[in-house]
């Protein structure tokens, strides 16, 4: 068969742009946006990649900016929705790209990433039916005081989940659709629609994401999980009198990080502590190693005292990972694609590939049909091939689309990296990855791409051709959930206690997406039910389902549904965290995520984990009633000296503990387990080293000549 392989566009060797580093592959869609710009009809040519402020559509990004950066100085018409740190999240004009050339005291920019998306077995699966019952604790805990954000797509505002036990107030207590253009916006915010109070939400109904999401009820079935208050017929979630935020997020991550400095300021105005959900995640864009600018903007919050929980992914049931180590060699593998037949908006398979800093490595694909290679693709090294490759390849009357993106050093790890995305509507070709080097490692991920800008499930690799290998399910955590400060959760089945006793079920979901992050660090952080979860169904949804019970209420009938998932999961943990922050609104993020892992509970199911955690488990099952009653004994983060002016610090230790006084006098310390056990003791005059102390809670006898003290601390 005679084939051709045509060369459309090739663009930008460089990543500078005027005096900003843009991304090869953002330089592109820049190019392409600002060509297909109707001035007359003021719109871009693609949905899903732009945002209506004021009537004009606007690009996000997010960018680094210098010290000296001054929002004065940006061009009339630019916007910045937040910042955290040197960070910020970018609104641009679409008839304004231009002029990104002008942009002063910024270092980088790059395009929003797009992103994606019963009670009661849960809850007692979680011990929270303990903590609400106030066993073992000194009173009972319902995550009063608490507030729950929830960035998703779906809420029905009126739903009676919402409402307190006594079904007379929501308890919602705002909420921001980004995707309603009518306004008002957030103050300082720009764009989308904020409701405040019950009169607004209730007359709102619900949000505008159906727009995009046809279920548009996720939103609604996770808030349940982590705060549903049992609609009066009691499916009660986790925390269910806390209160509640709901943002609508745009397609990206700017508008993520918006939503969680609008919450975060809302929830600083009420003076409450706030842990936020995130049931969603991306494969394609970004590291995947916690250094992308959103898992750095995350941390940034965490930091600033945001708890955030986030969904492990549910990729654990496709072998949609390489890793492959060279020693002048190749792998071969063949690149499977989701039926388009199955969705509308189907395009193609993204590829991404991540090596390791200073070794490049080589790519191209090879077409099969039949057993018989019928075209080649040209071959692309990430240190010699240009930022941007657009082409076909055309057999016969067939013609198959693809373009690739690389990068020699990308700007936040260094790392060498290549996207290749491939369209392919011929079930009778099969496409073939081919990648080279001479050494060092490189992941690769094979995730489904729509036209419409998100898809995030993994298809897999197998062997094929030379040198052939095949895929696997392992190093799955996506965005945000491989970031360094965020709460990673897995998903397993809600066990069953039968009548005459037995316990059933408990095992790990199939589909719950197995770790470690690129960077081999240990994920997921925990695992809480995320099996056939029953919630809230949105009453506004555009979906078709079958309630698996309903409900009247103010004369509309709701429903409610069960879904699986790590988005199940990570809700039911959101309200663990709420429980654990009413119980000790001091603690911090870093000391919460800690205690969640070191009072995980093992079972028959998990088996003994390692003391590290596991790639599929984390350290083990949610136990929220451990995980409160250690919350009420922690001390919190504070000056407090232990005694006459010497501090101790950390609170949460990993390596060591250090004495701060007036004088280099020495110290003798004994350091007990929460069981009364010796476990280290000795004498110092400034440092103390617990790293091989296990992870968890313990108390550090401190003496001098002449005066003693008692401190709590973590390990973690």
């Amino acid at each position: 068969m005679k084939f051709q392989i045509f060369t459309i566009l090739v663009v930008w060797q460089t990543l500078v742009f005027g005096q900003v580093i843009i991304a090869p592959g953002d330089l592109h869609q820049i190019q392409e946006i600002q060509e297909n710009f109707n001035p007359k009809s003021n719109k871009p040519s693609e949905k899903g990649t732009y945002l209506w402020i004021n009537g004009r559509p606007h690009l996000s990004t997010l960018a680094v900016v210098t010290a000296s950066f001054k929002a004065s100085n940006l061009p009339s018409g630019f916007i910045i929705g937040s910042r955290i740190n040197d960070i910020i999240t970018l609104k641009i004009p679409i008839n304004q790209i231009q002029d990104i050339t002008n942009l002063k005291d910024i270092r980088y920019l790059e395009i929003a990433p797009q992103i994606q998306p019963k009670v009661t077995d849960a809850v007692l699966d979680l011990r929270a039916d303990s903590v609400h019952d106030g066993l073992g604790l000194s009173q009972s805990y319902t995550g009063k005081n608490v507030i729950i954000g929830i960035t998703d797509w779906g809420f029905d505002y009126s739903h009676p989940m919402f409402y307190d036990t006594a079904l007379t107030h929501t308890r919602i207590l705002a909420a921001w659709d980004q995707f309603k253009t009518s306004g008002p916006a957030p103050s300082g915010l720009s764009y989308g629609t904020e409701y405040v109070g019950e009169i607004e939400l209730l007359a709102a109904q619900s949000d505008t994401a159906c727009t995009y999401y046809d279920y548009a009820t996720h939103g609604s079935h996770v808030a349940g999980i982590a705060a549903g208050g049992g609609a009066g017929i009691g499916l009660k979630g986790v925390a269910f009198e806390s209160n509640l935020l709901f943002t609508a997020i745009q397609l990206d991550f700017g508008g993520v990080l918006d939503a969680v400095s609008w919450m975060k300021s809302y929830a600083n105005s009420e003076g409450k502590r706030l842990v936020i959900n995130m049931s969603w995640g991306l494969y394609y864009l970004g590291p995947l190693d916690g250094t992308s600018l959103g898992s750095q903007a995350l941390d940034g919050f965490i930091n600033d005292g945001v708890v955030i929980v986030t969904s492990g992914g549910n990729n654990g049931d496709v072998n949609f990972h390489i890793k492959k180590t060279f020693n002048q060699d190749s792998l071969s593998s063949r690149i499977h694609f989701y039926p388009y037949s199955s969705h509308a908006s189907m395009w193609g398979q993204s590829i991404s590939m991540w090596g390791e800093q200073n070794k490049s490595f080589g790519s191209y694909f090879d077409i099969y049909q039949g057993g018989t290679k019928v075209a080649s693709s040209p071959s692309f090294n990430t240190q010699t091939a240009p930022g941007y490759f657009d082409s076909i390849v055309v057999l016969g009357t067939d013609t198959i689309f693809y373009n690739l993106t690389t990068e020699a050093s990308h700007p936040q790890n260094q790392k060498p990296h290549m996207r290749l995305r491939v369209k392919n509507t011929h079930i009778h070709y099969n496409v073939v990855l081919r990648s080279f080097a001479t050494d060092g490692t490189v992941h690769y991920y094979n995730v489904t791409e729509l036209s419409n800008g998100v898809g995030n499930w993994g298809m897999p690799f197998t062997a094929y051709g030379p040198q052939p290998i095949a895929g696997d399910a392992e190093y799955g955590i996506g965005e945000p959930a491989c970031g360094l400060g965020v709460i990673t959760v897995a998903a397993h089945k809600s066990e069953r206690r039968l009548s005459n006793g037995l316990i059933i079920d408990g095992s790990i979901a199939n589909f719950s997406s197995v770790g470690p992050t690129v960077d081999d660090r240990m994920k997921p952080d925990i695992s809480a039910p995320g099996v056939s979860v029953e919630s809230t169904l949105s009453s506004y949804t555009t979906g078709s389902y079958t309630p698996s019970s309903t409900t009247t209420f103010n004369g509309r009938t709701y429903g409610f549904v069960k879904f699986s998932g790590t988005s199940m999961a990570s809700p039911a943990t959101t309200g663990v965290v709420a429980l654990m922050l009413e119980a000790n609104p001091n603690l911090t993020a870093v000391q919460i995520k800690s205690i969640l892992q070191s009072t995980a509970r093992e079972d028959s199911e998990t088996g003994v984990l390692p003391i590290s955690g596991s790639t599929q488990w984390g350290f083990g099952k949610v136990n929220a009633l451990a995980a409160v009653q250690e919350a009420t004994r922690i001390l919190s983060v504070s000056d407090t000296p232990i005694f006459n002016e010497v501090l101790v610090f950390p609170s949460l230790a990993s390596e060591y503990l250090t004495l701060r006084g007036t004088s280099n006098e020495s110290y003798f310390y004994k350091i007990f387990d929460m069981n009364g056990q010796l476990v280290l003791s000795g004498t110092t005059t400034a440092i103390i080293k617990v790293s091989p102390l296990a992870r968890g809670t313990y108390i550090l006898h401190l003496h001098s000549e002449k005066e003693f003290g008692v401190q709590k601390f973590v390990k973690q």
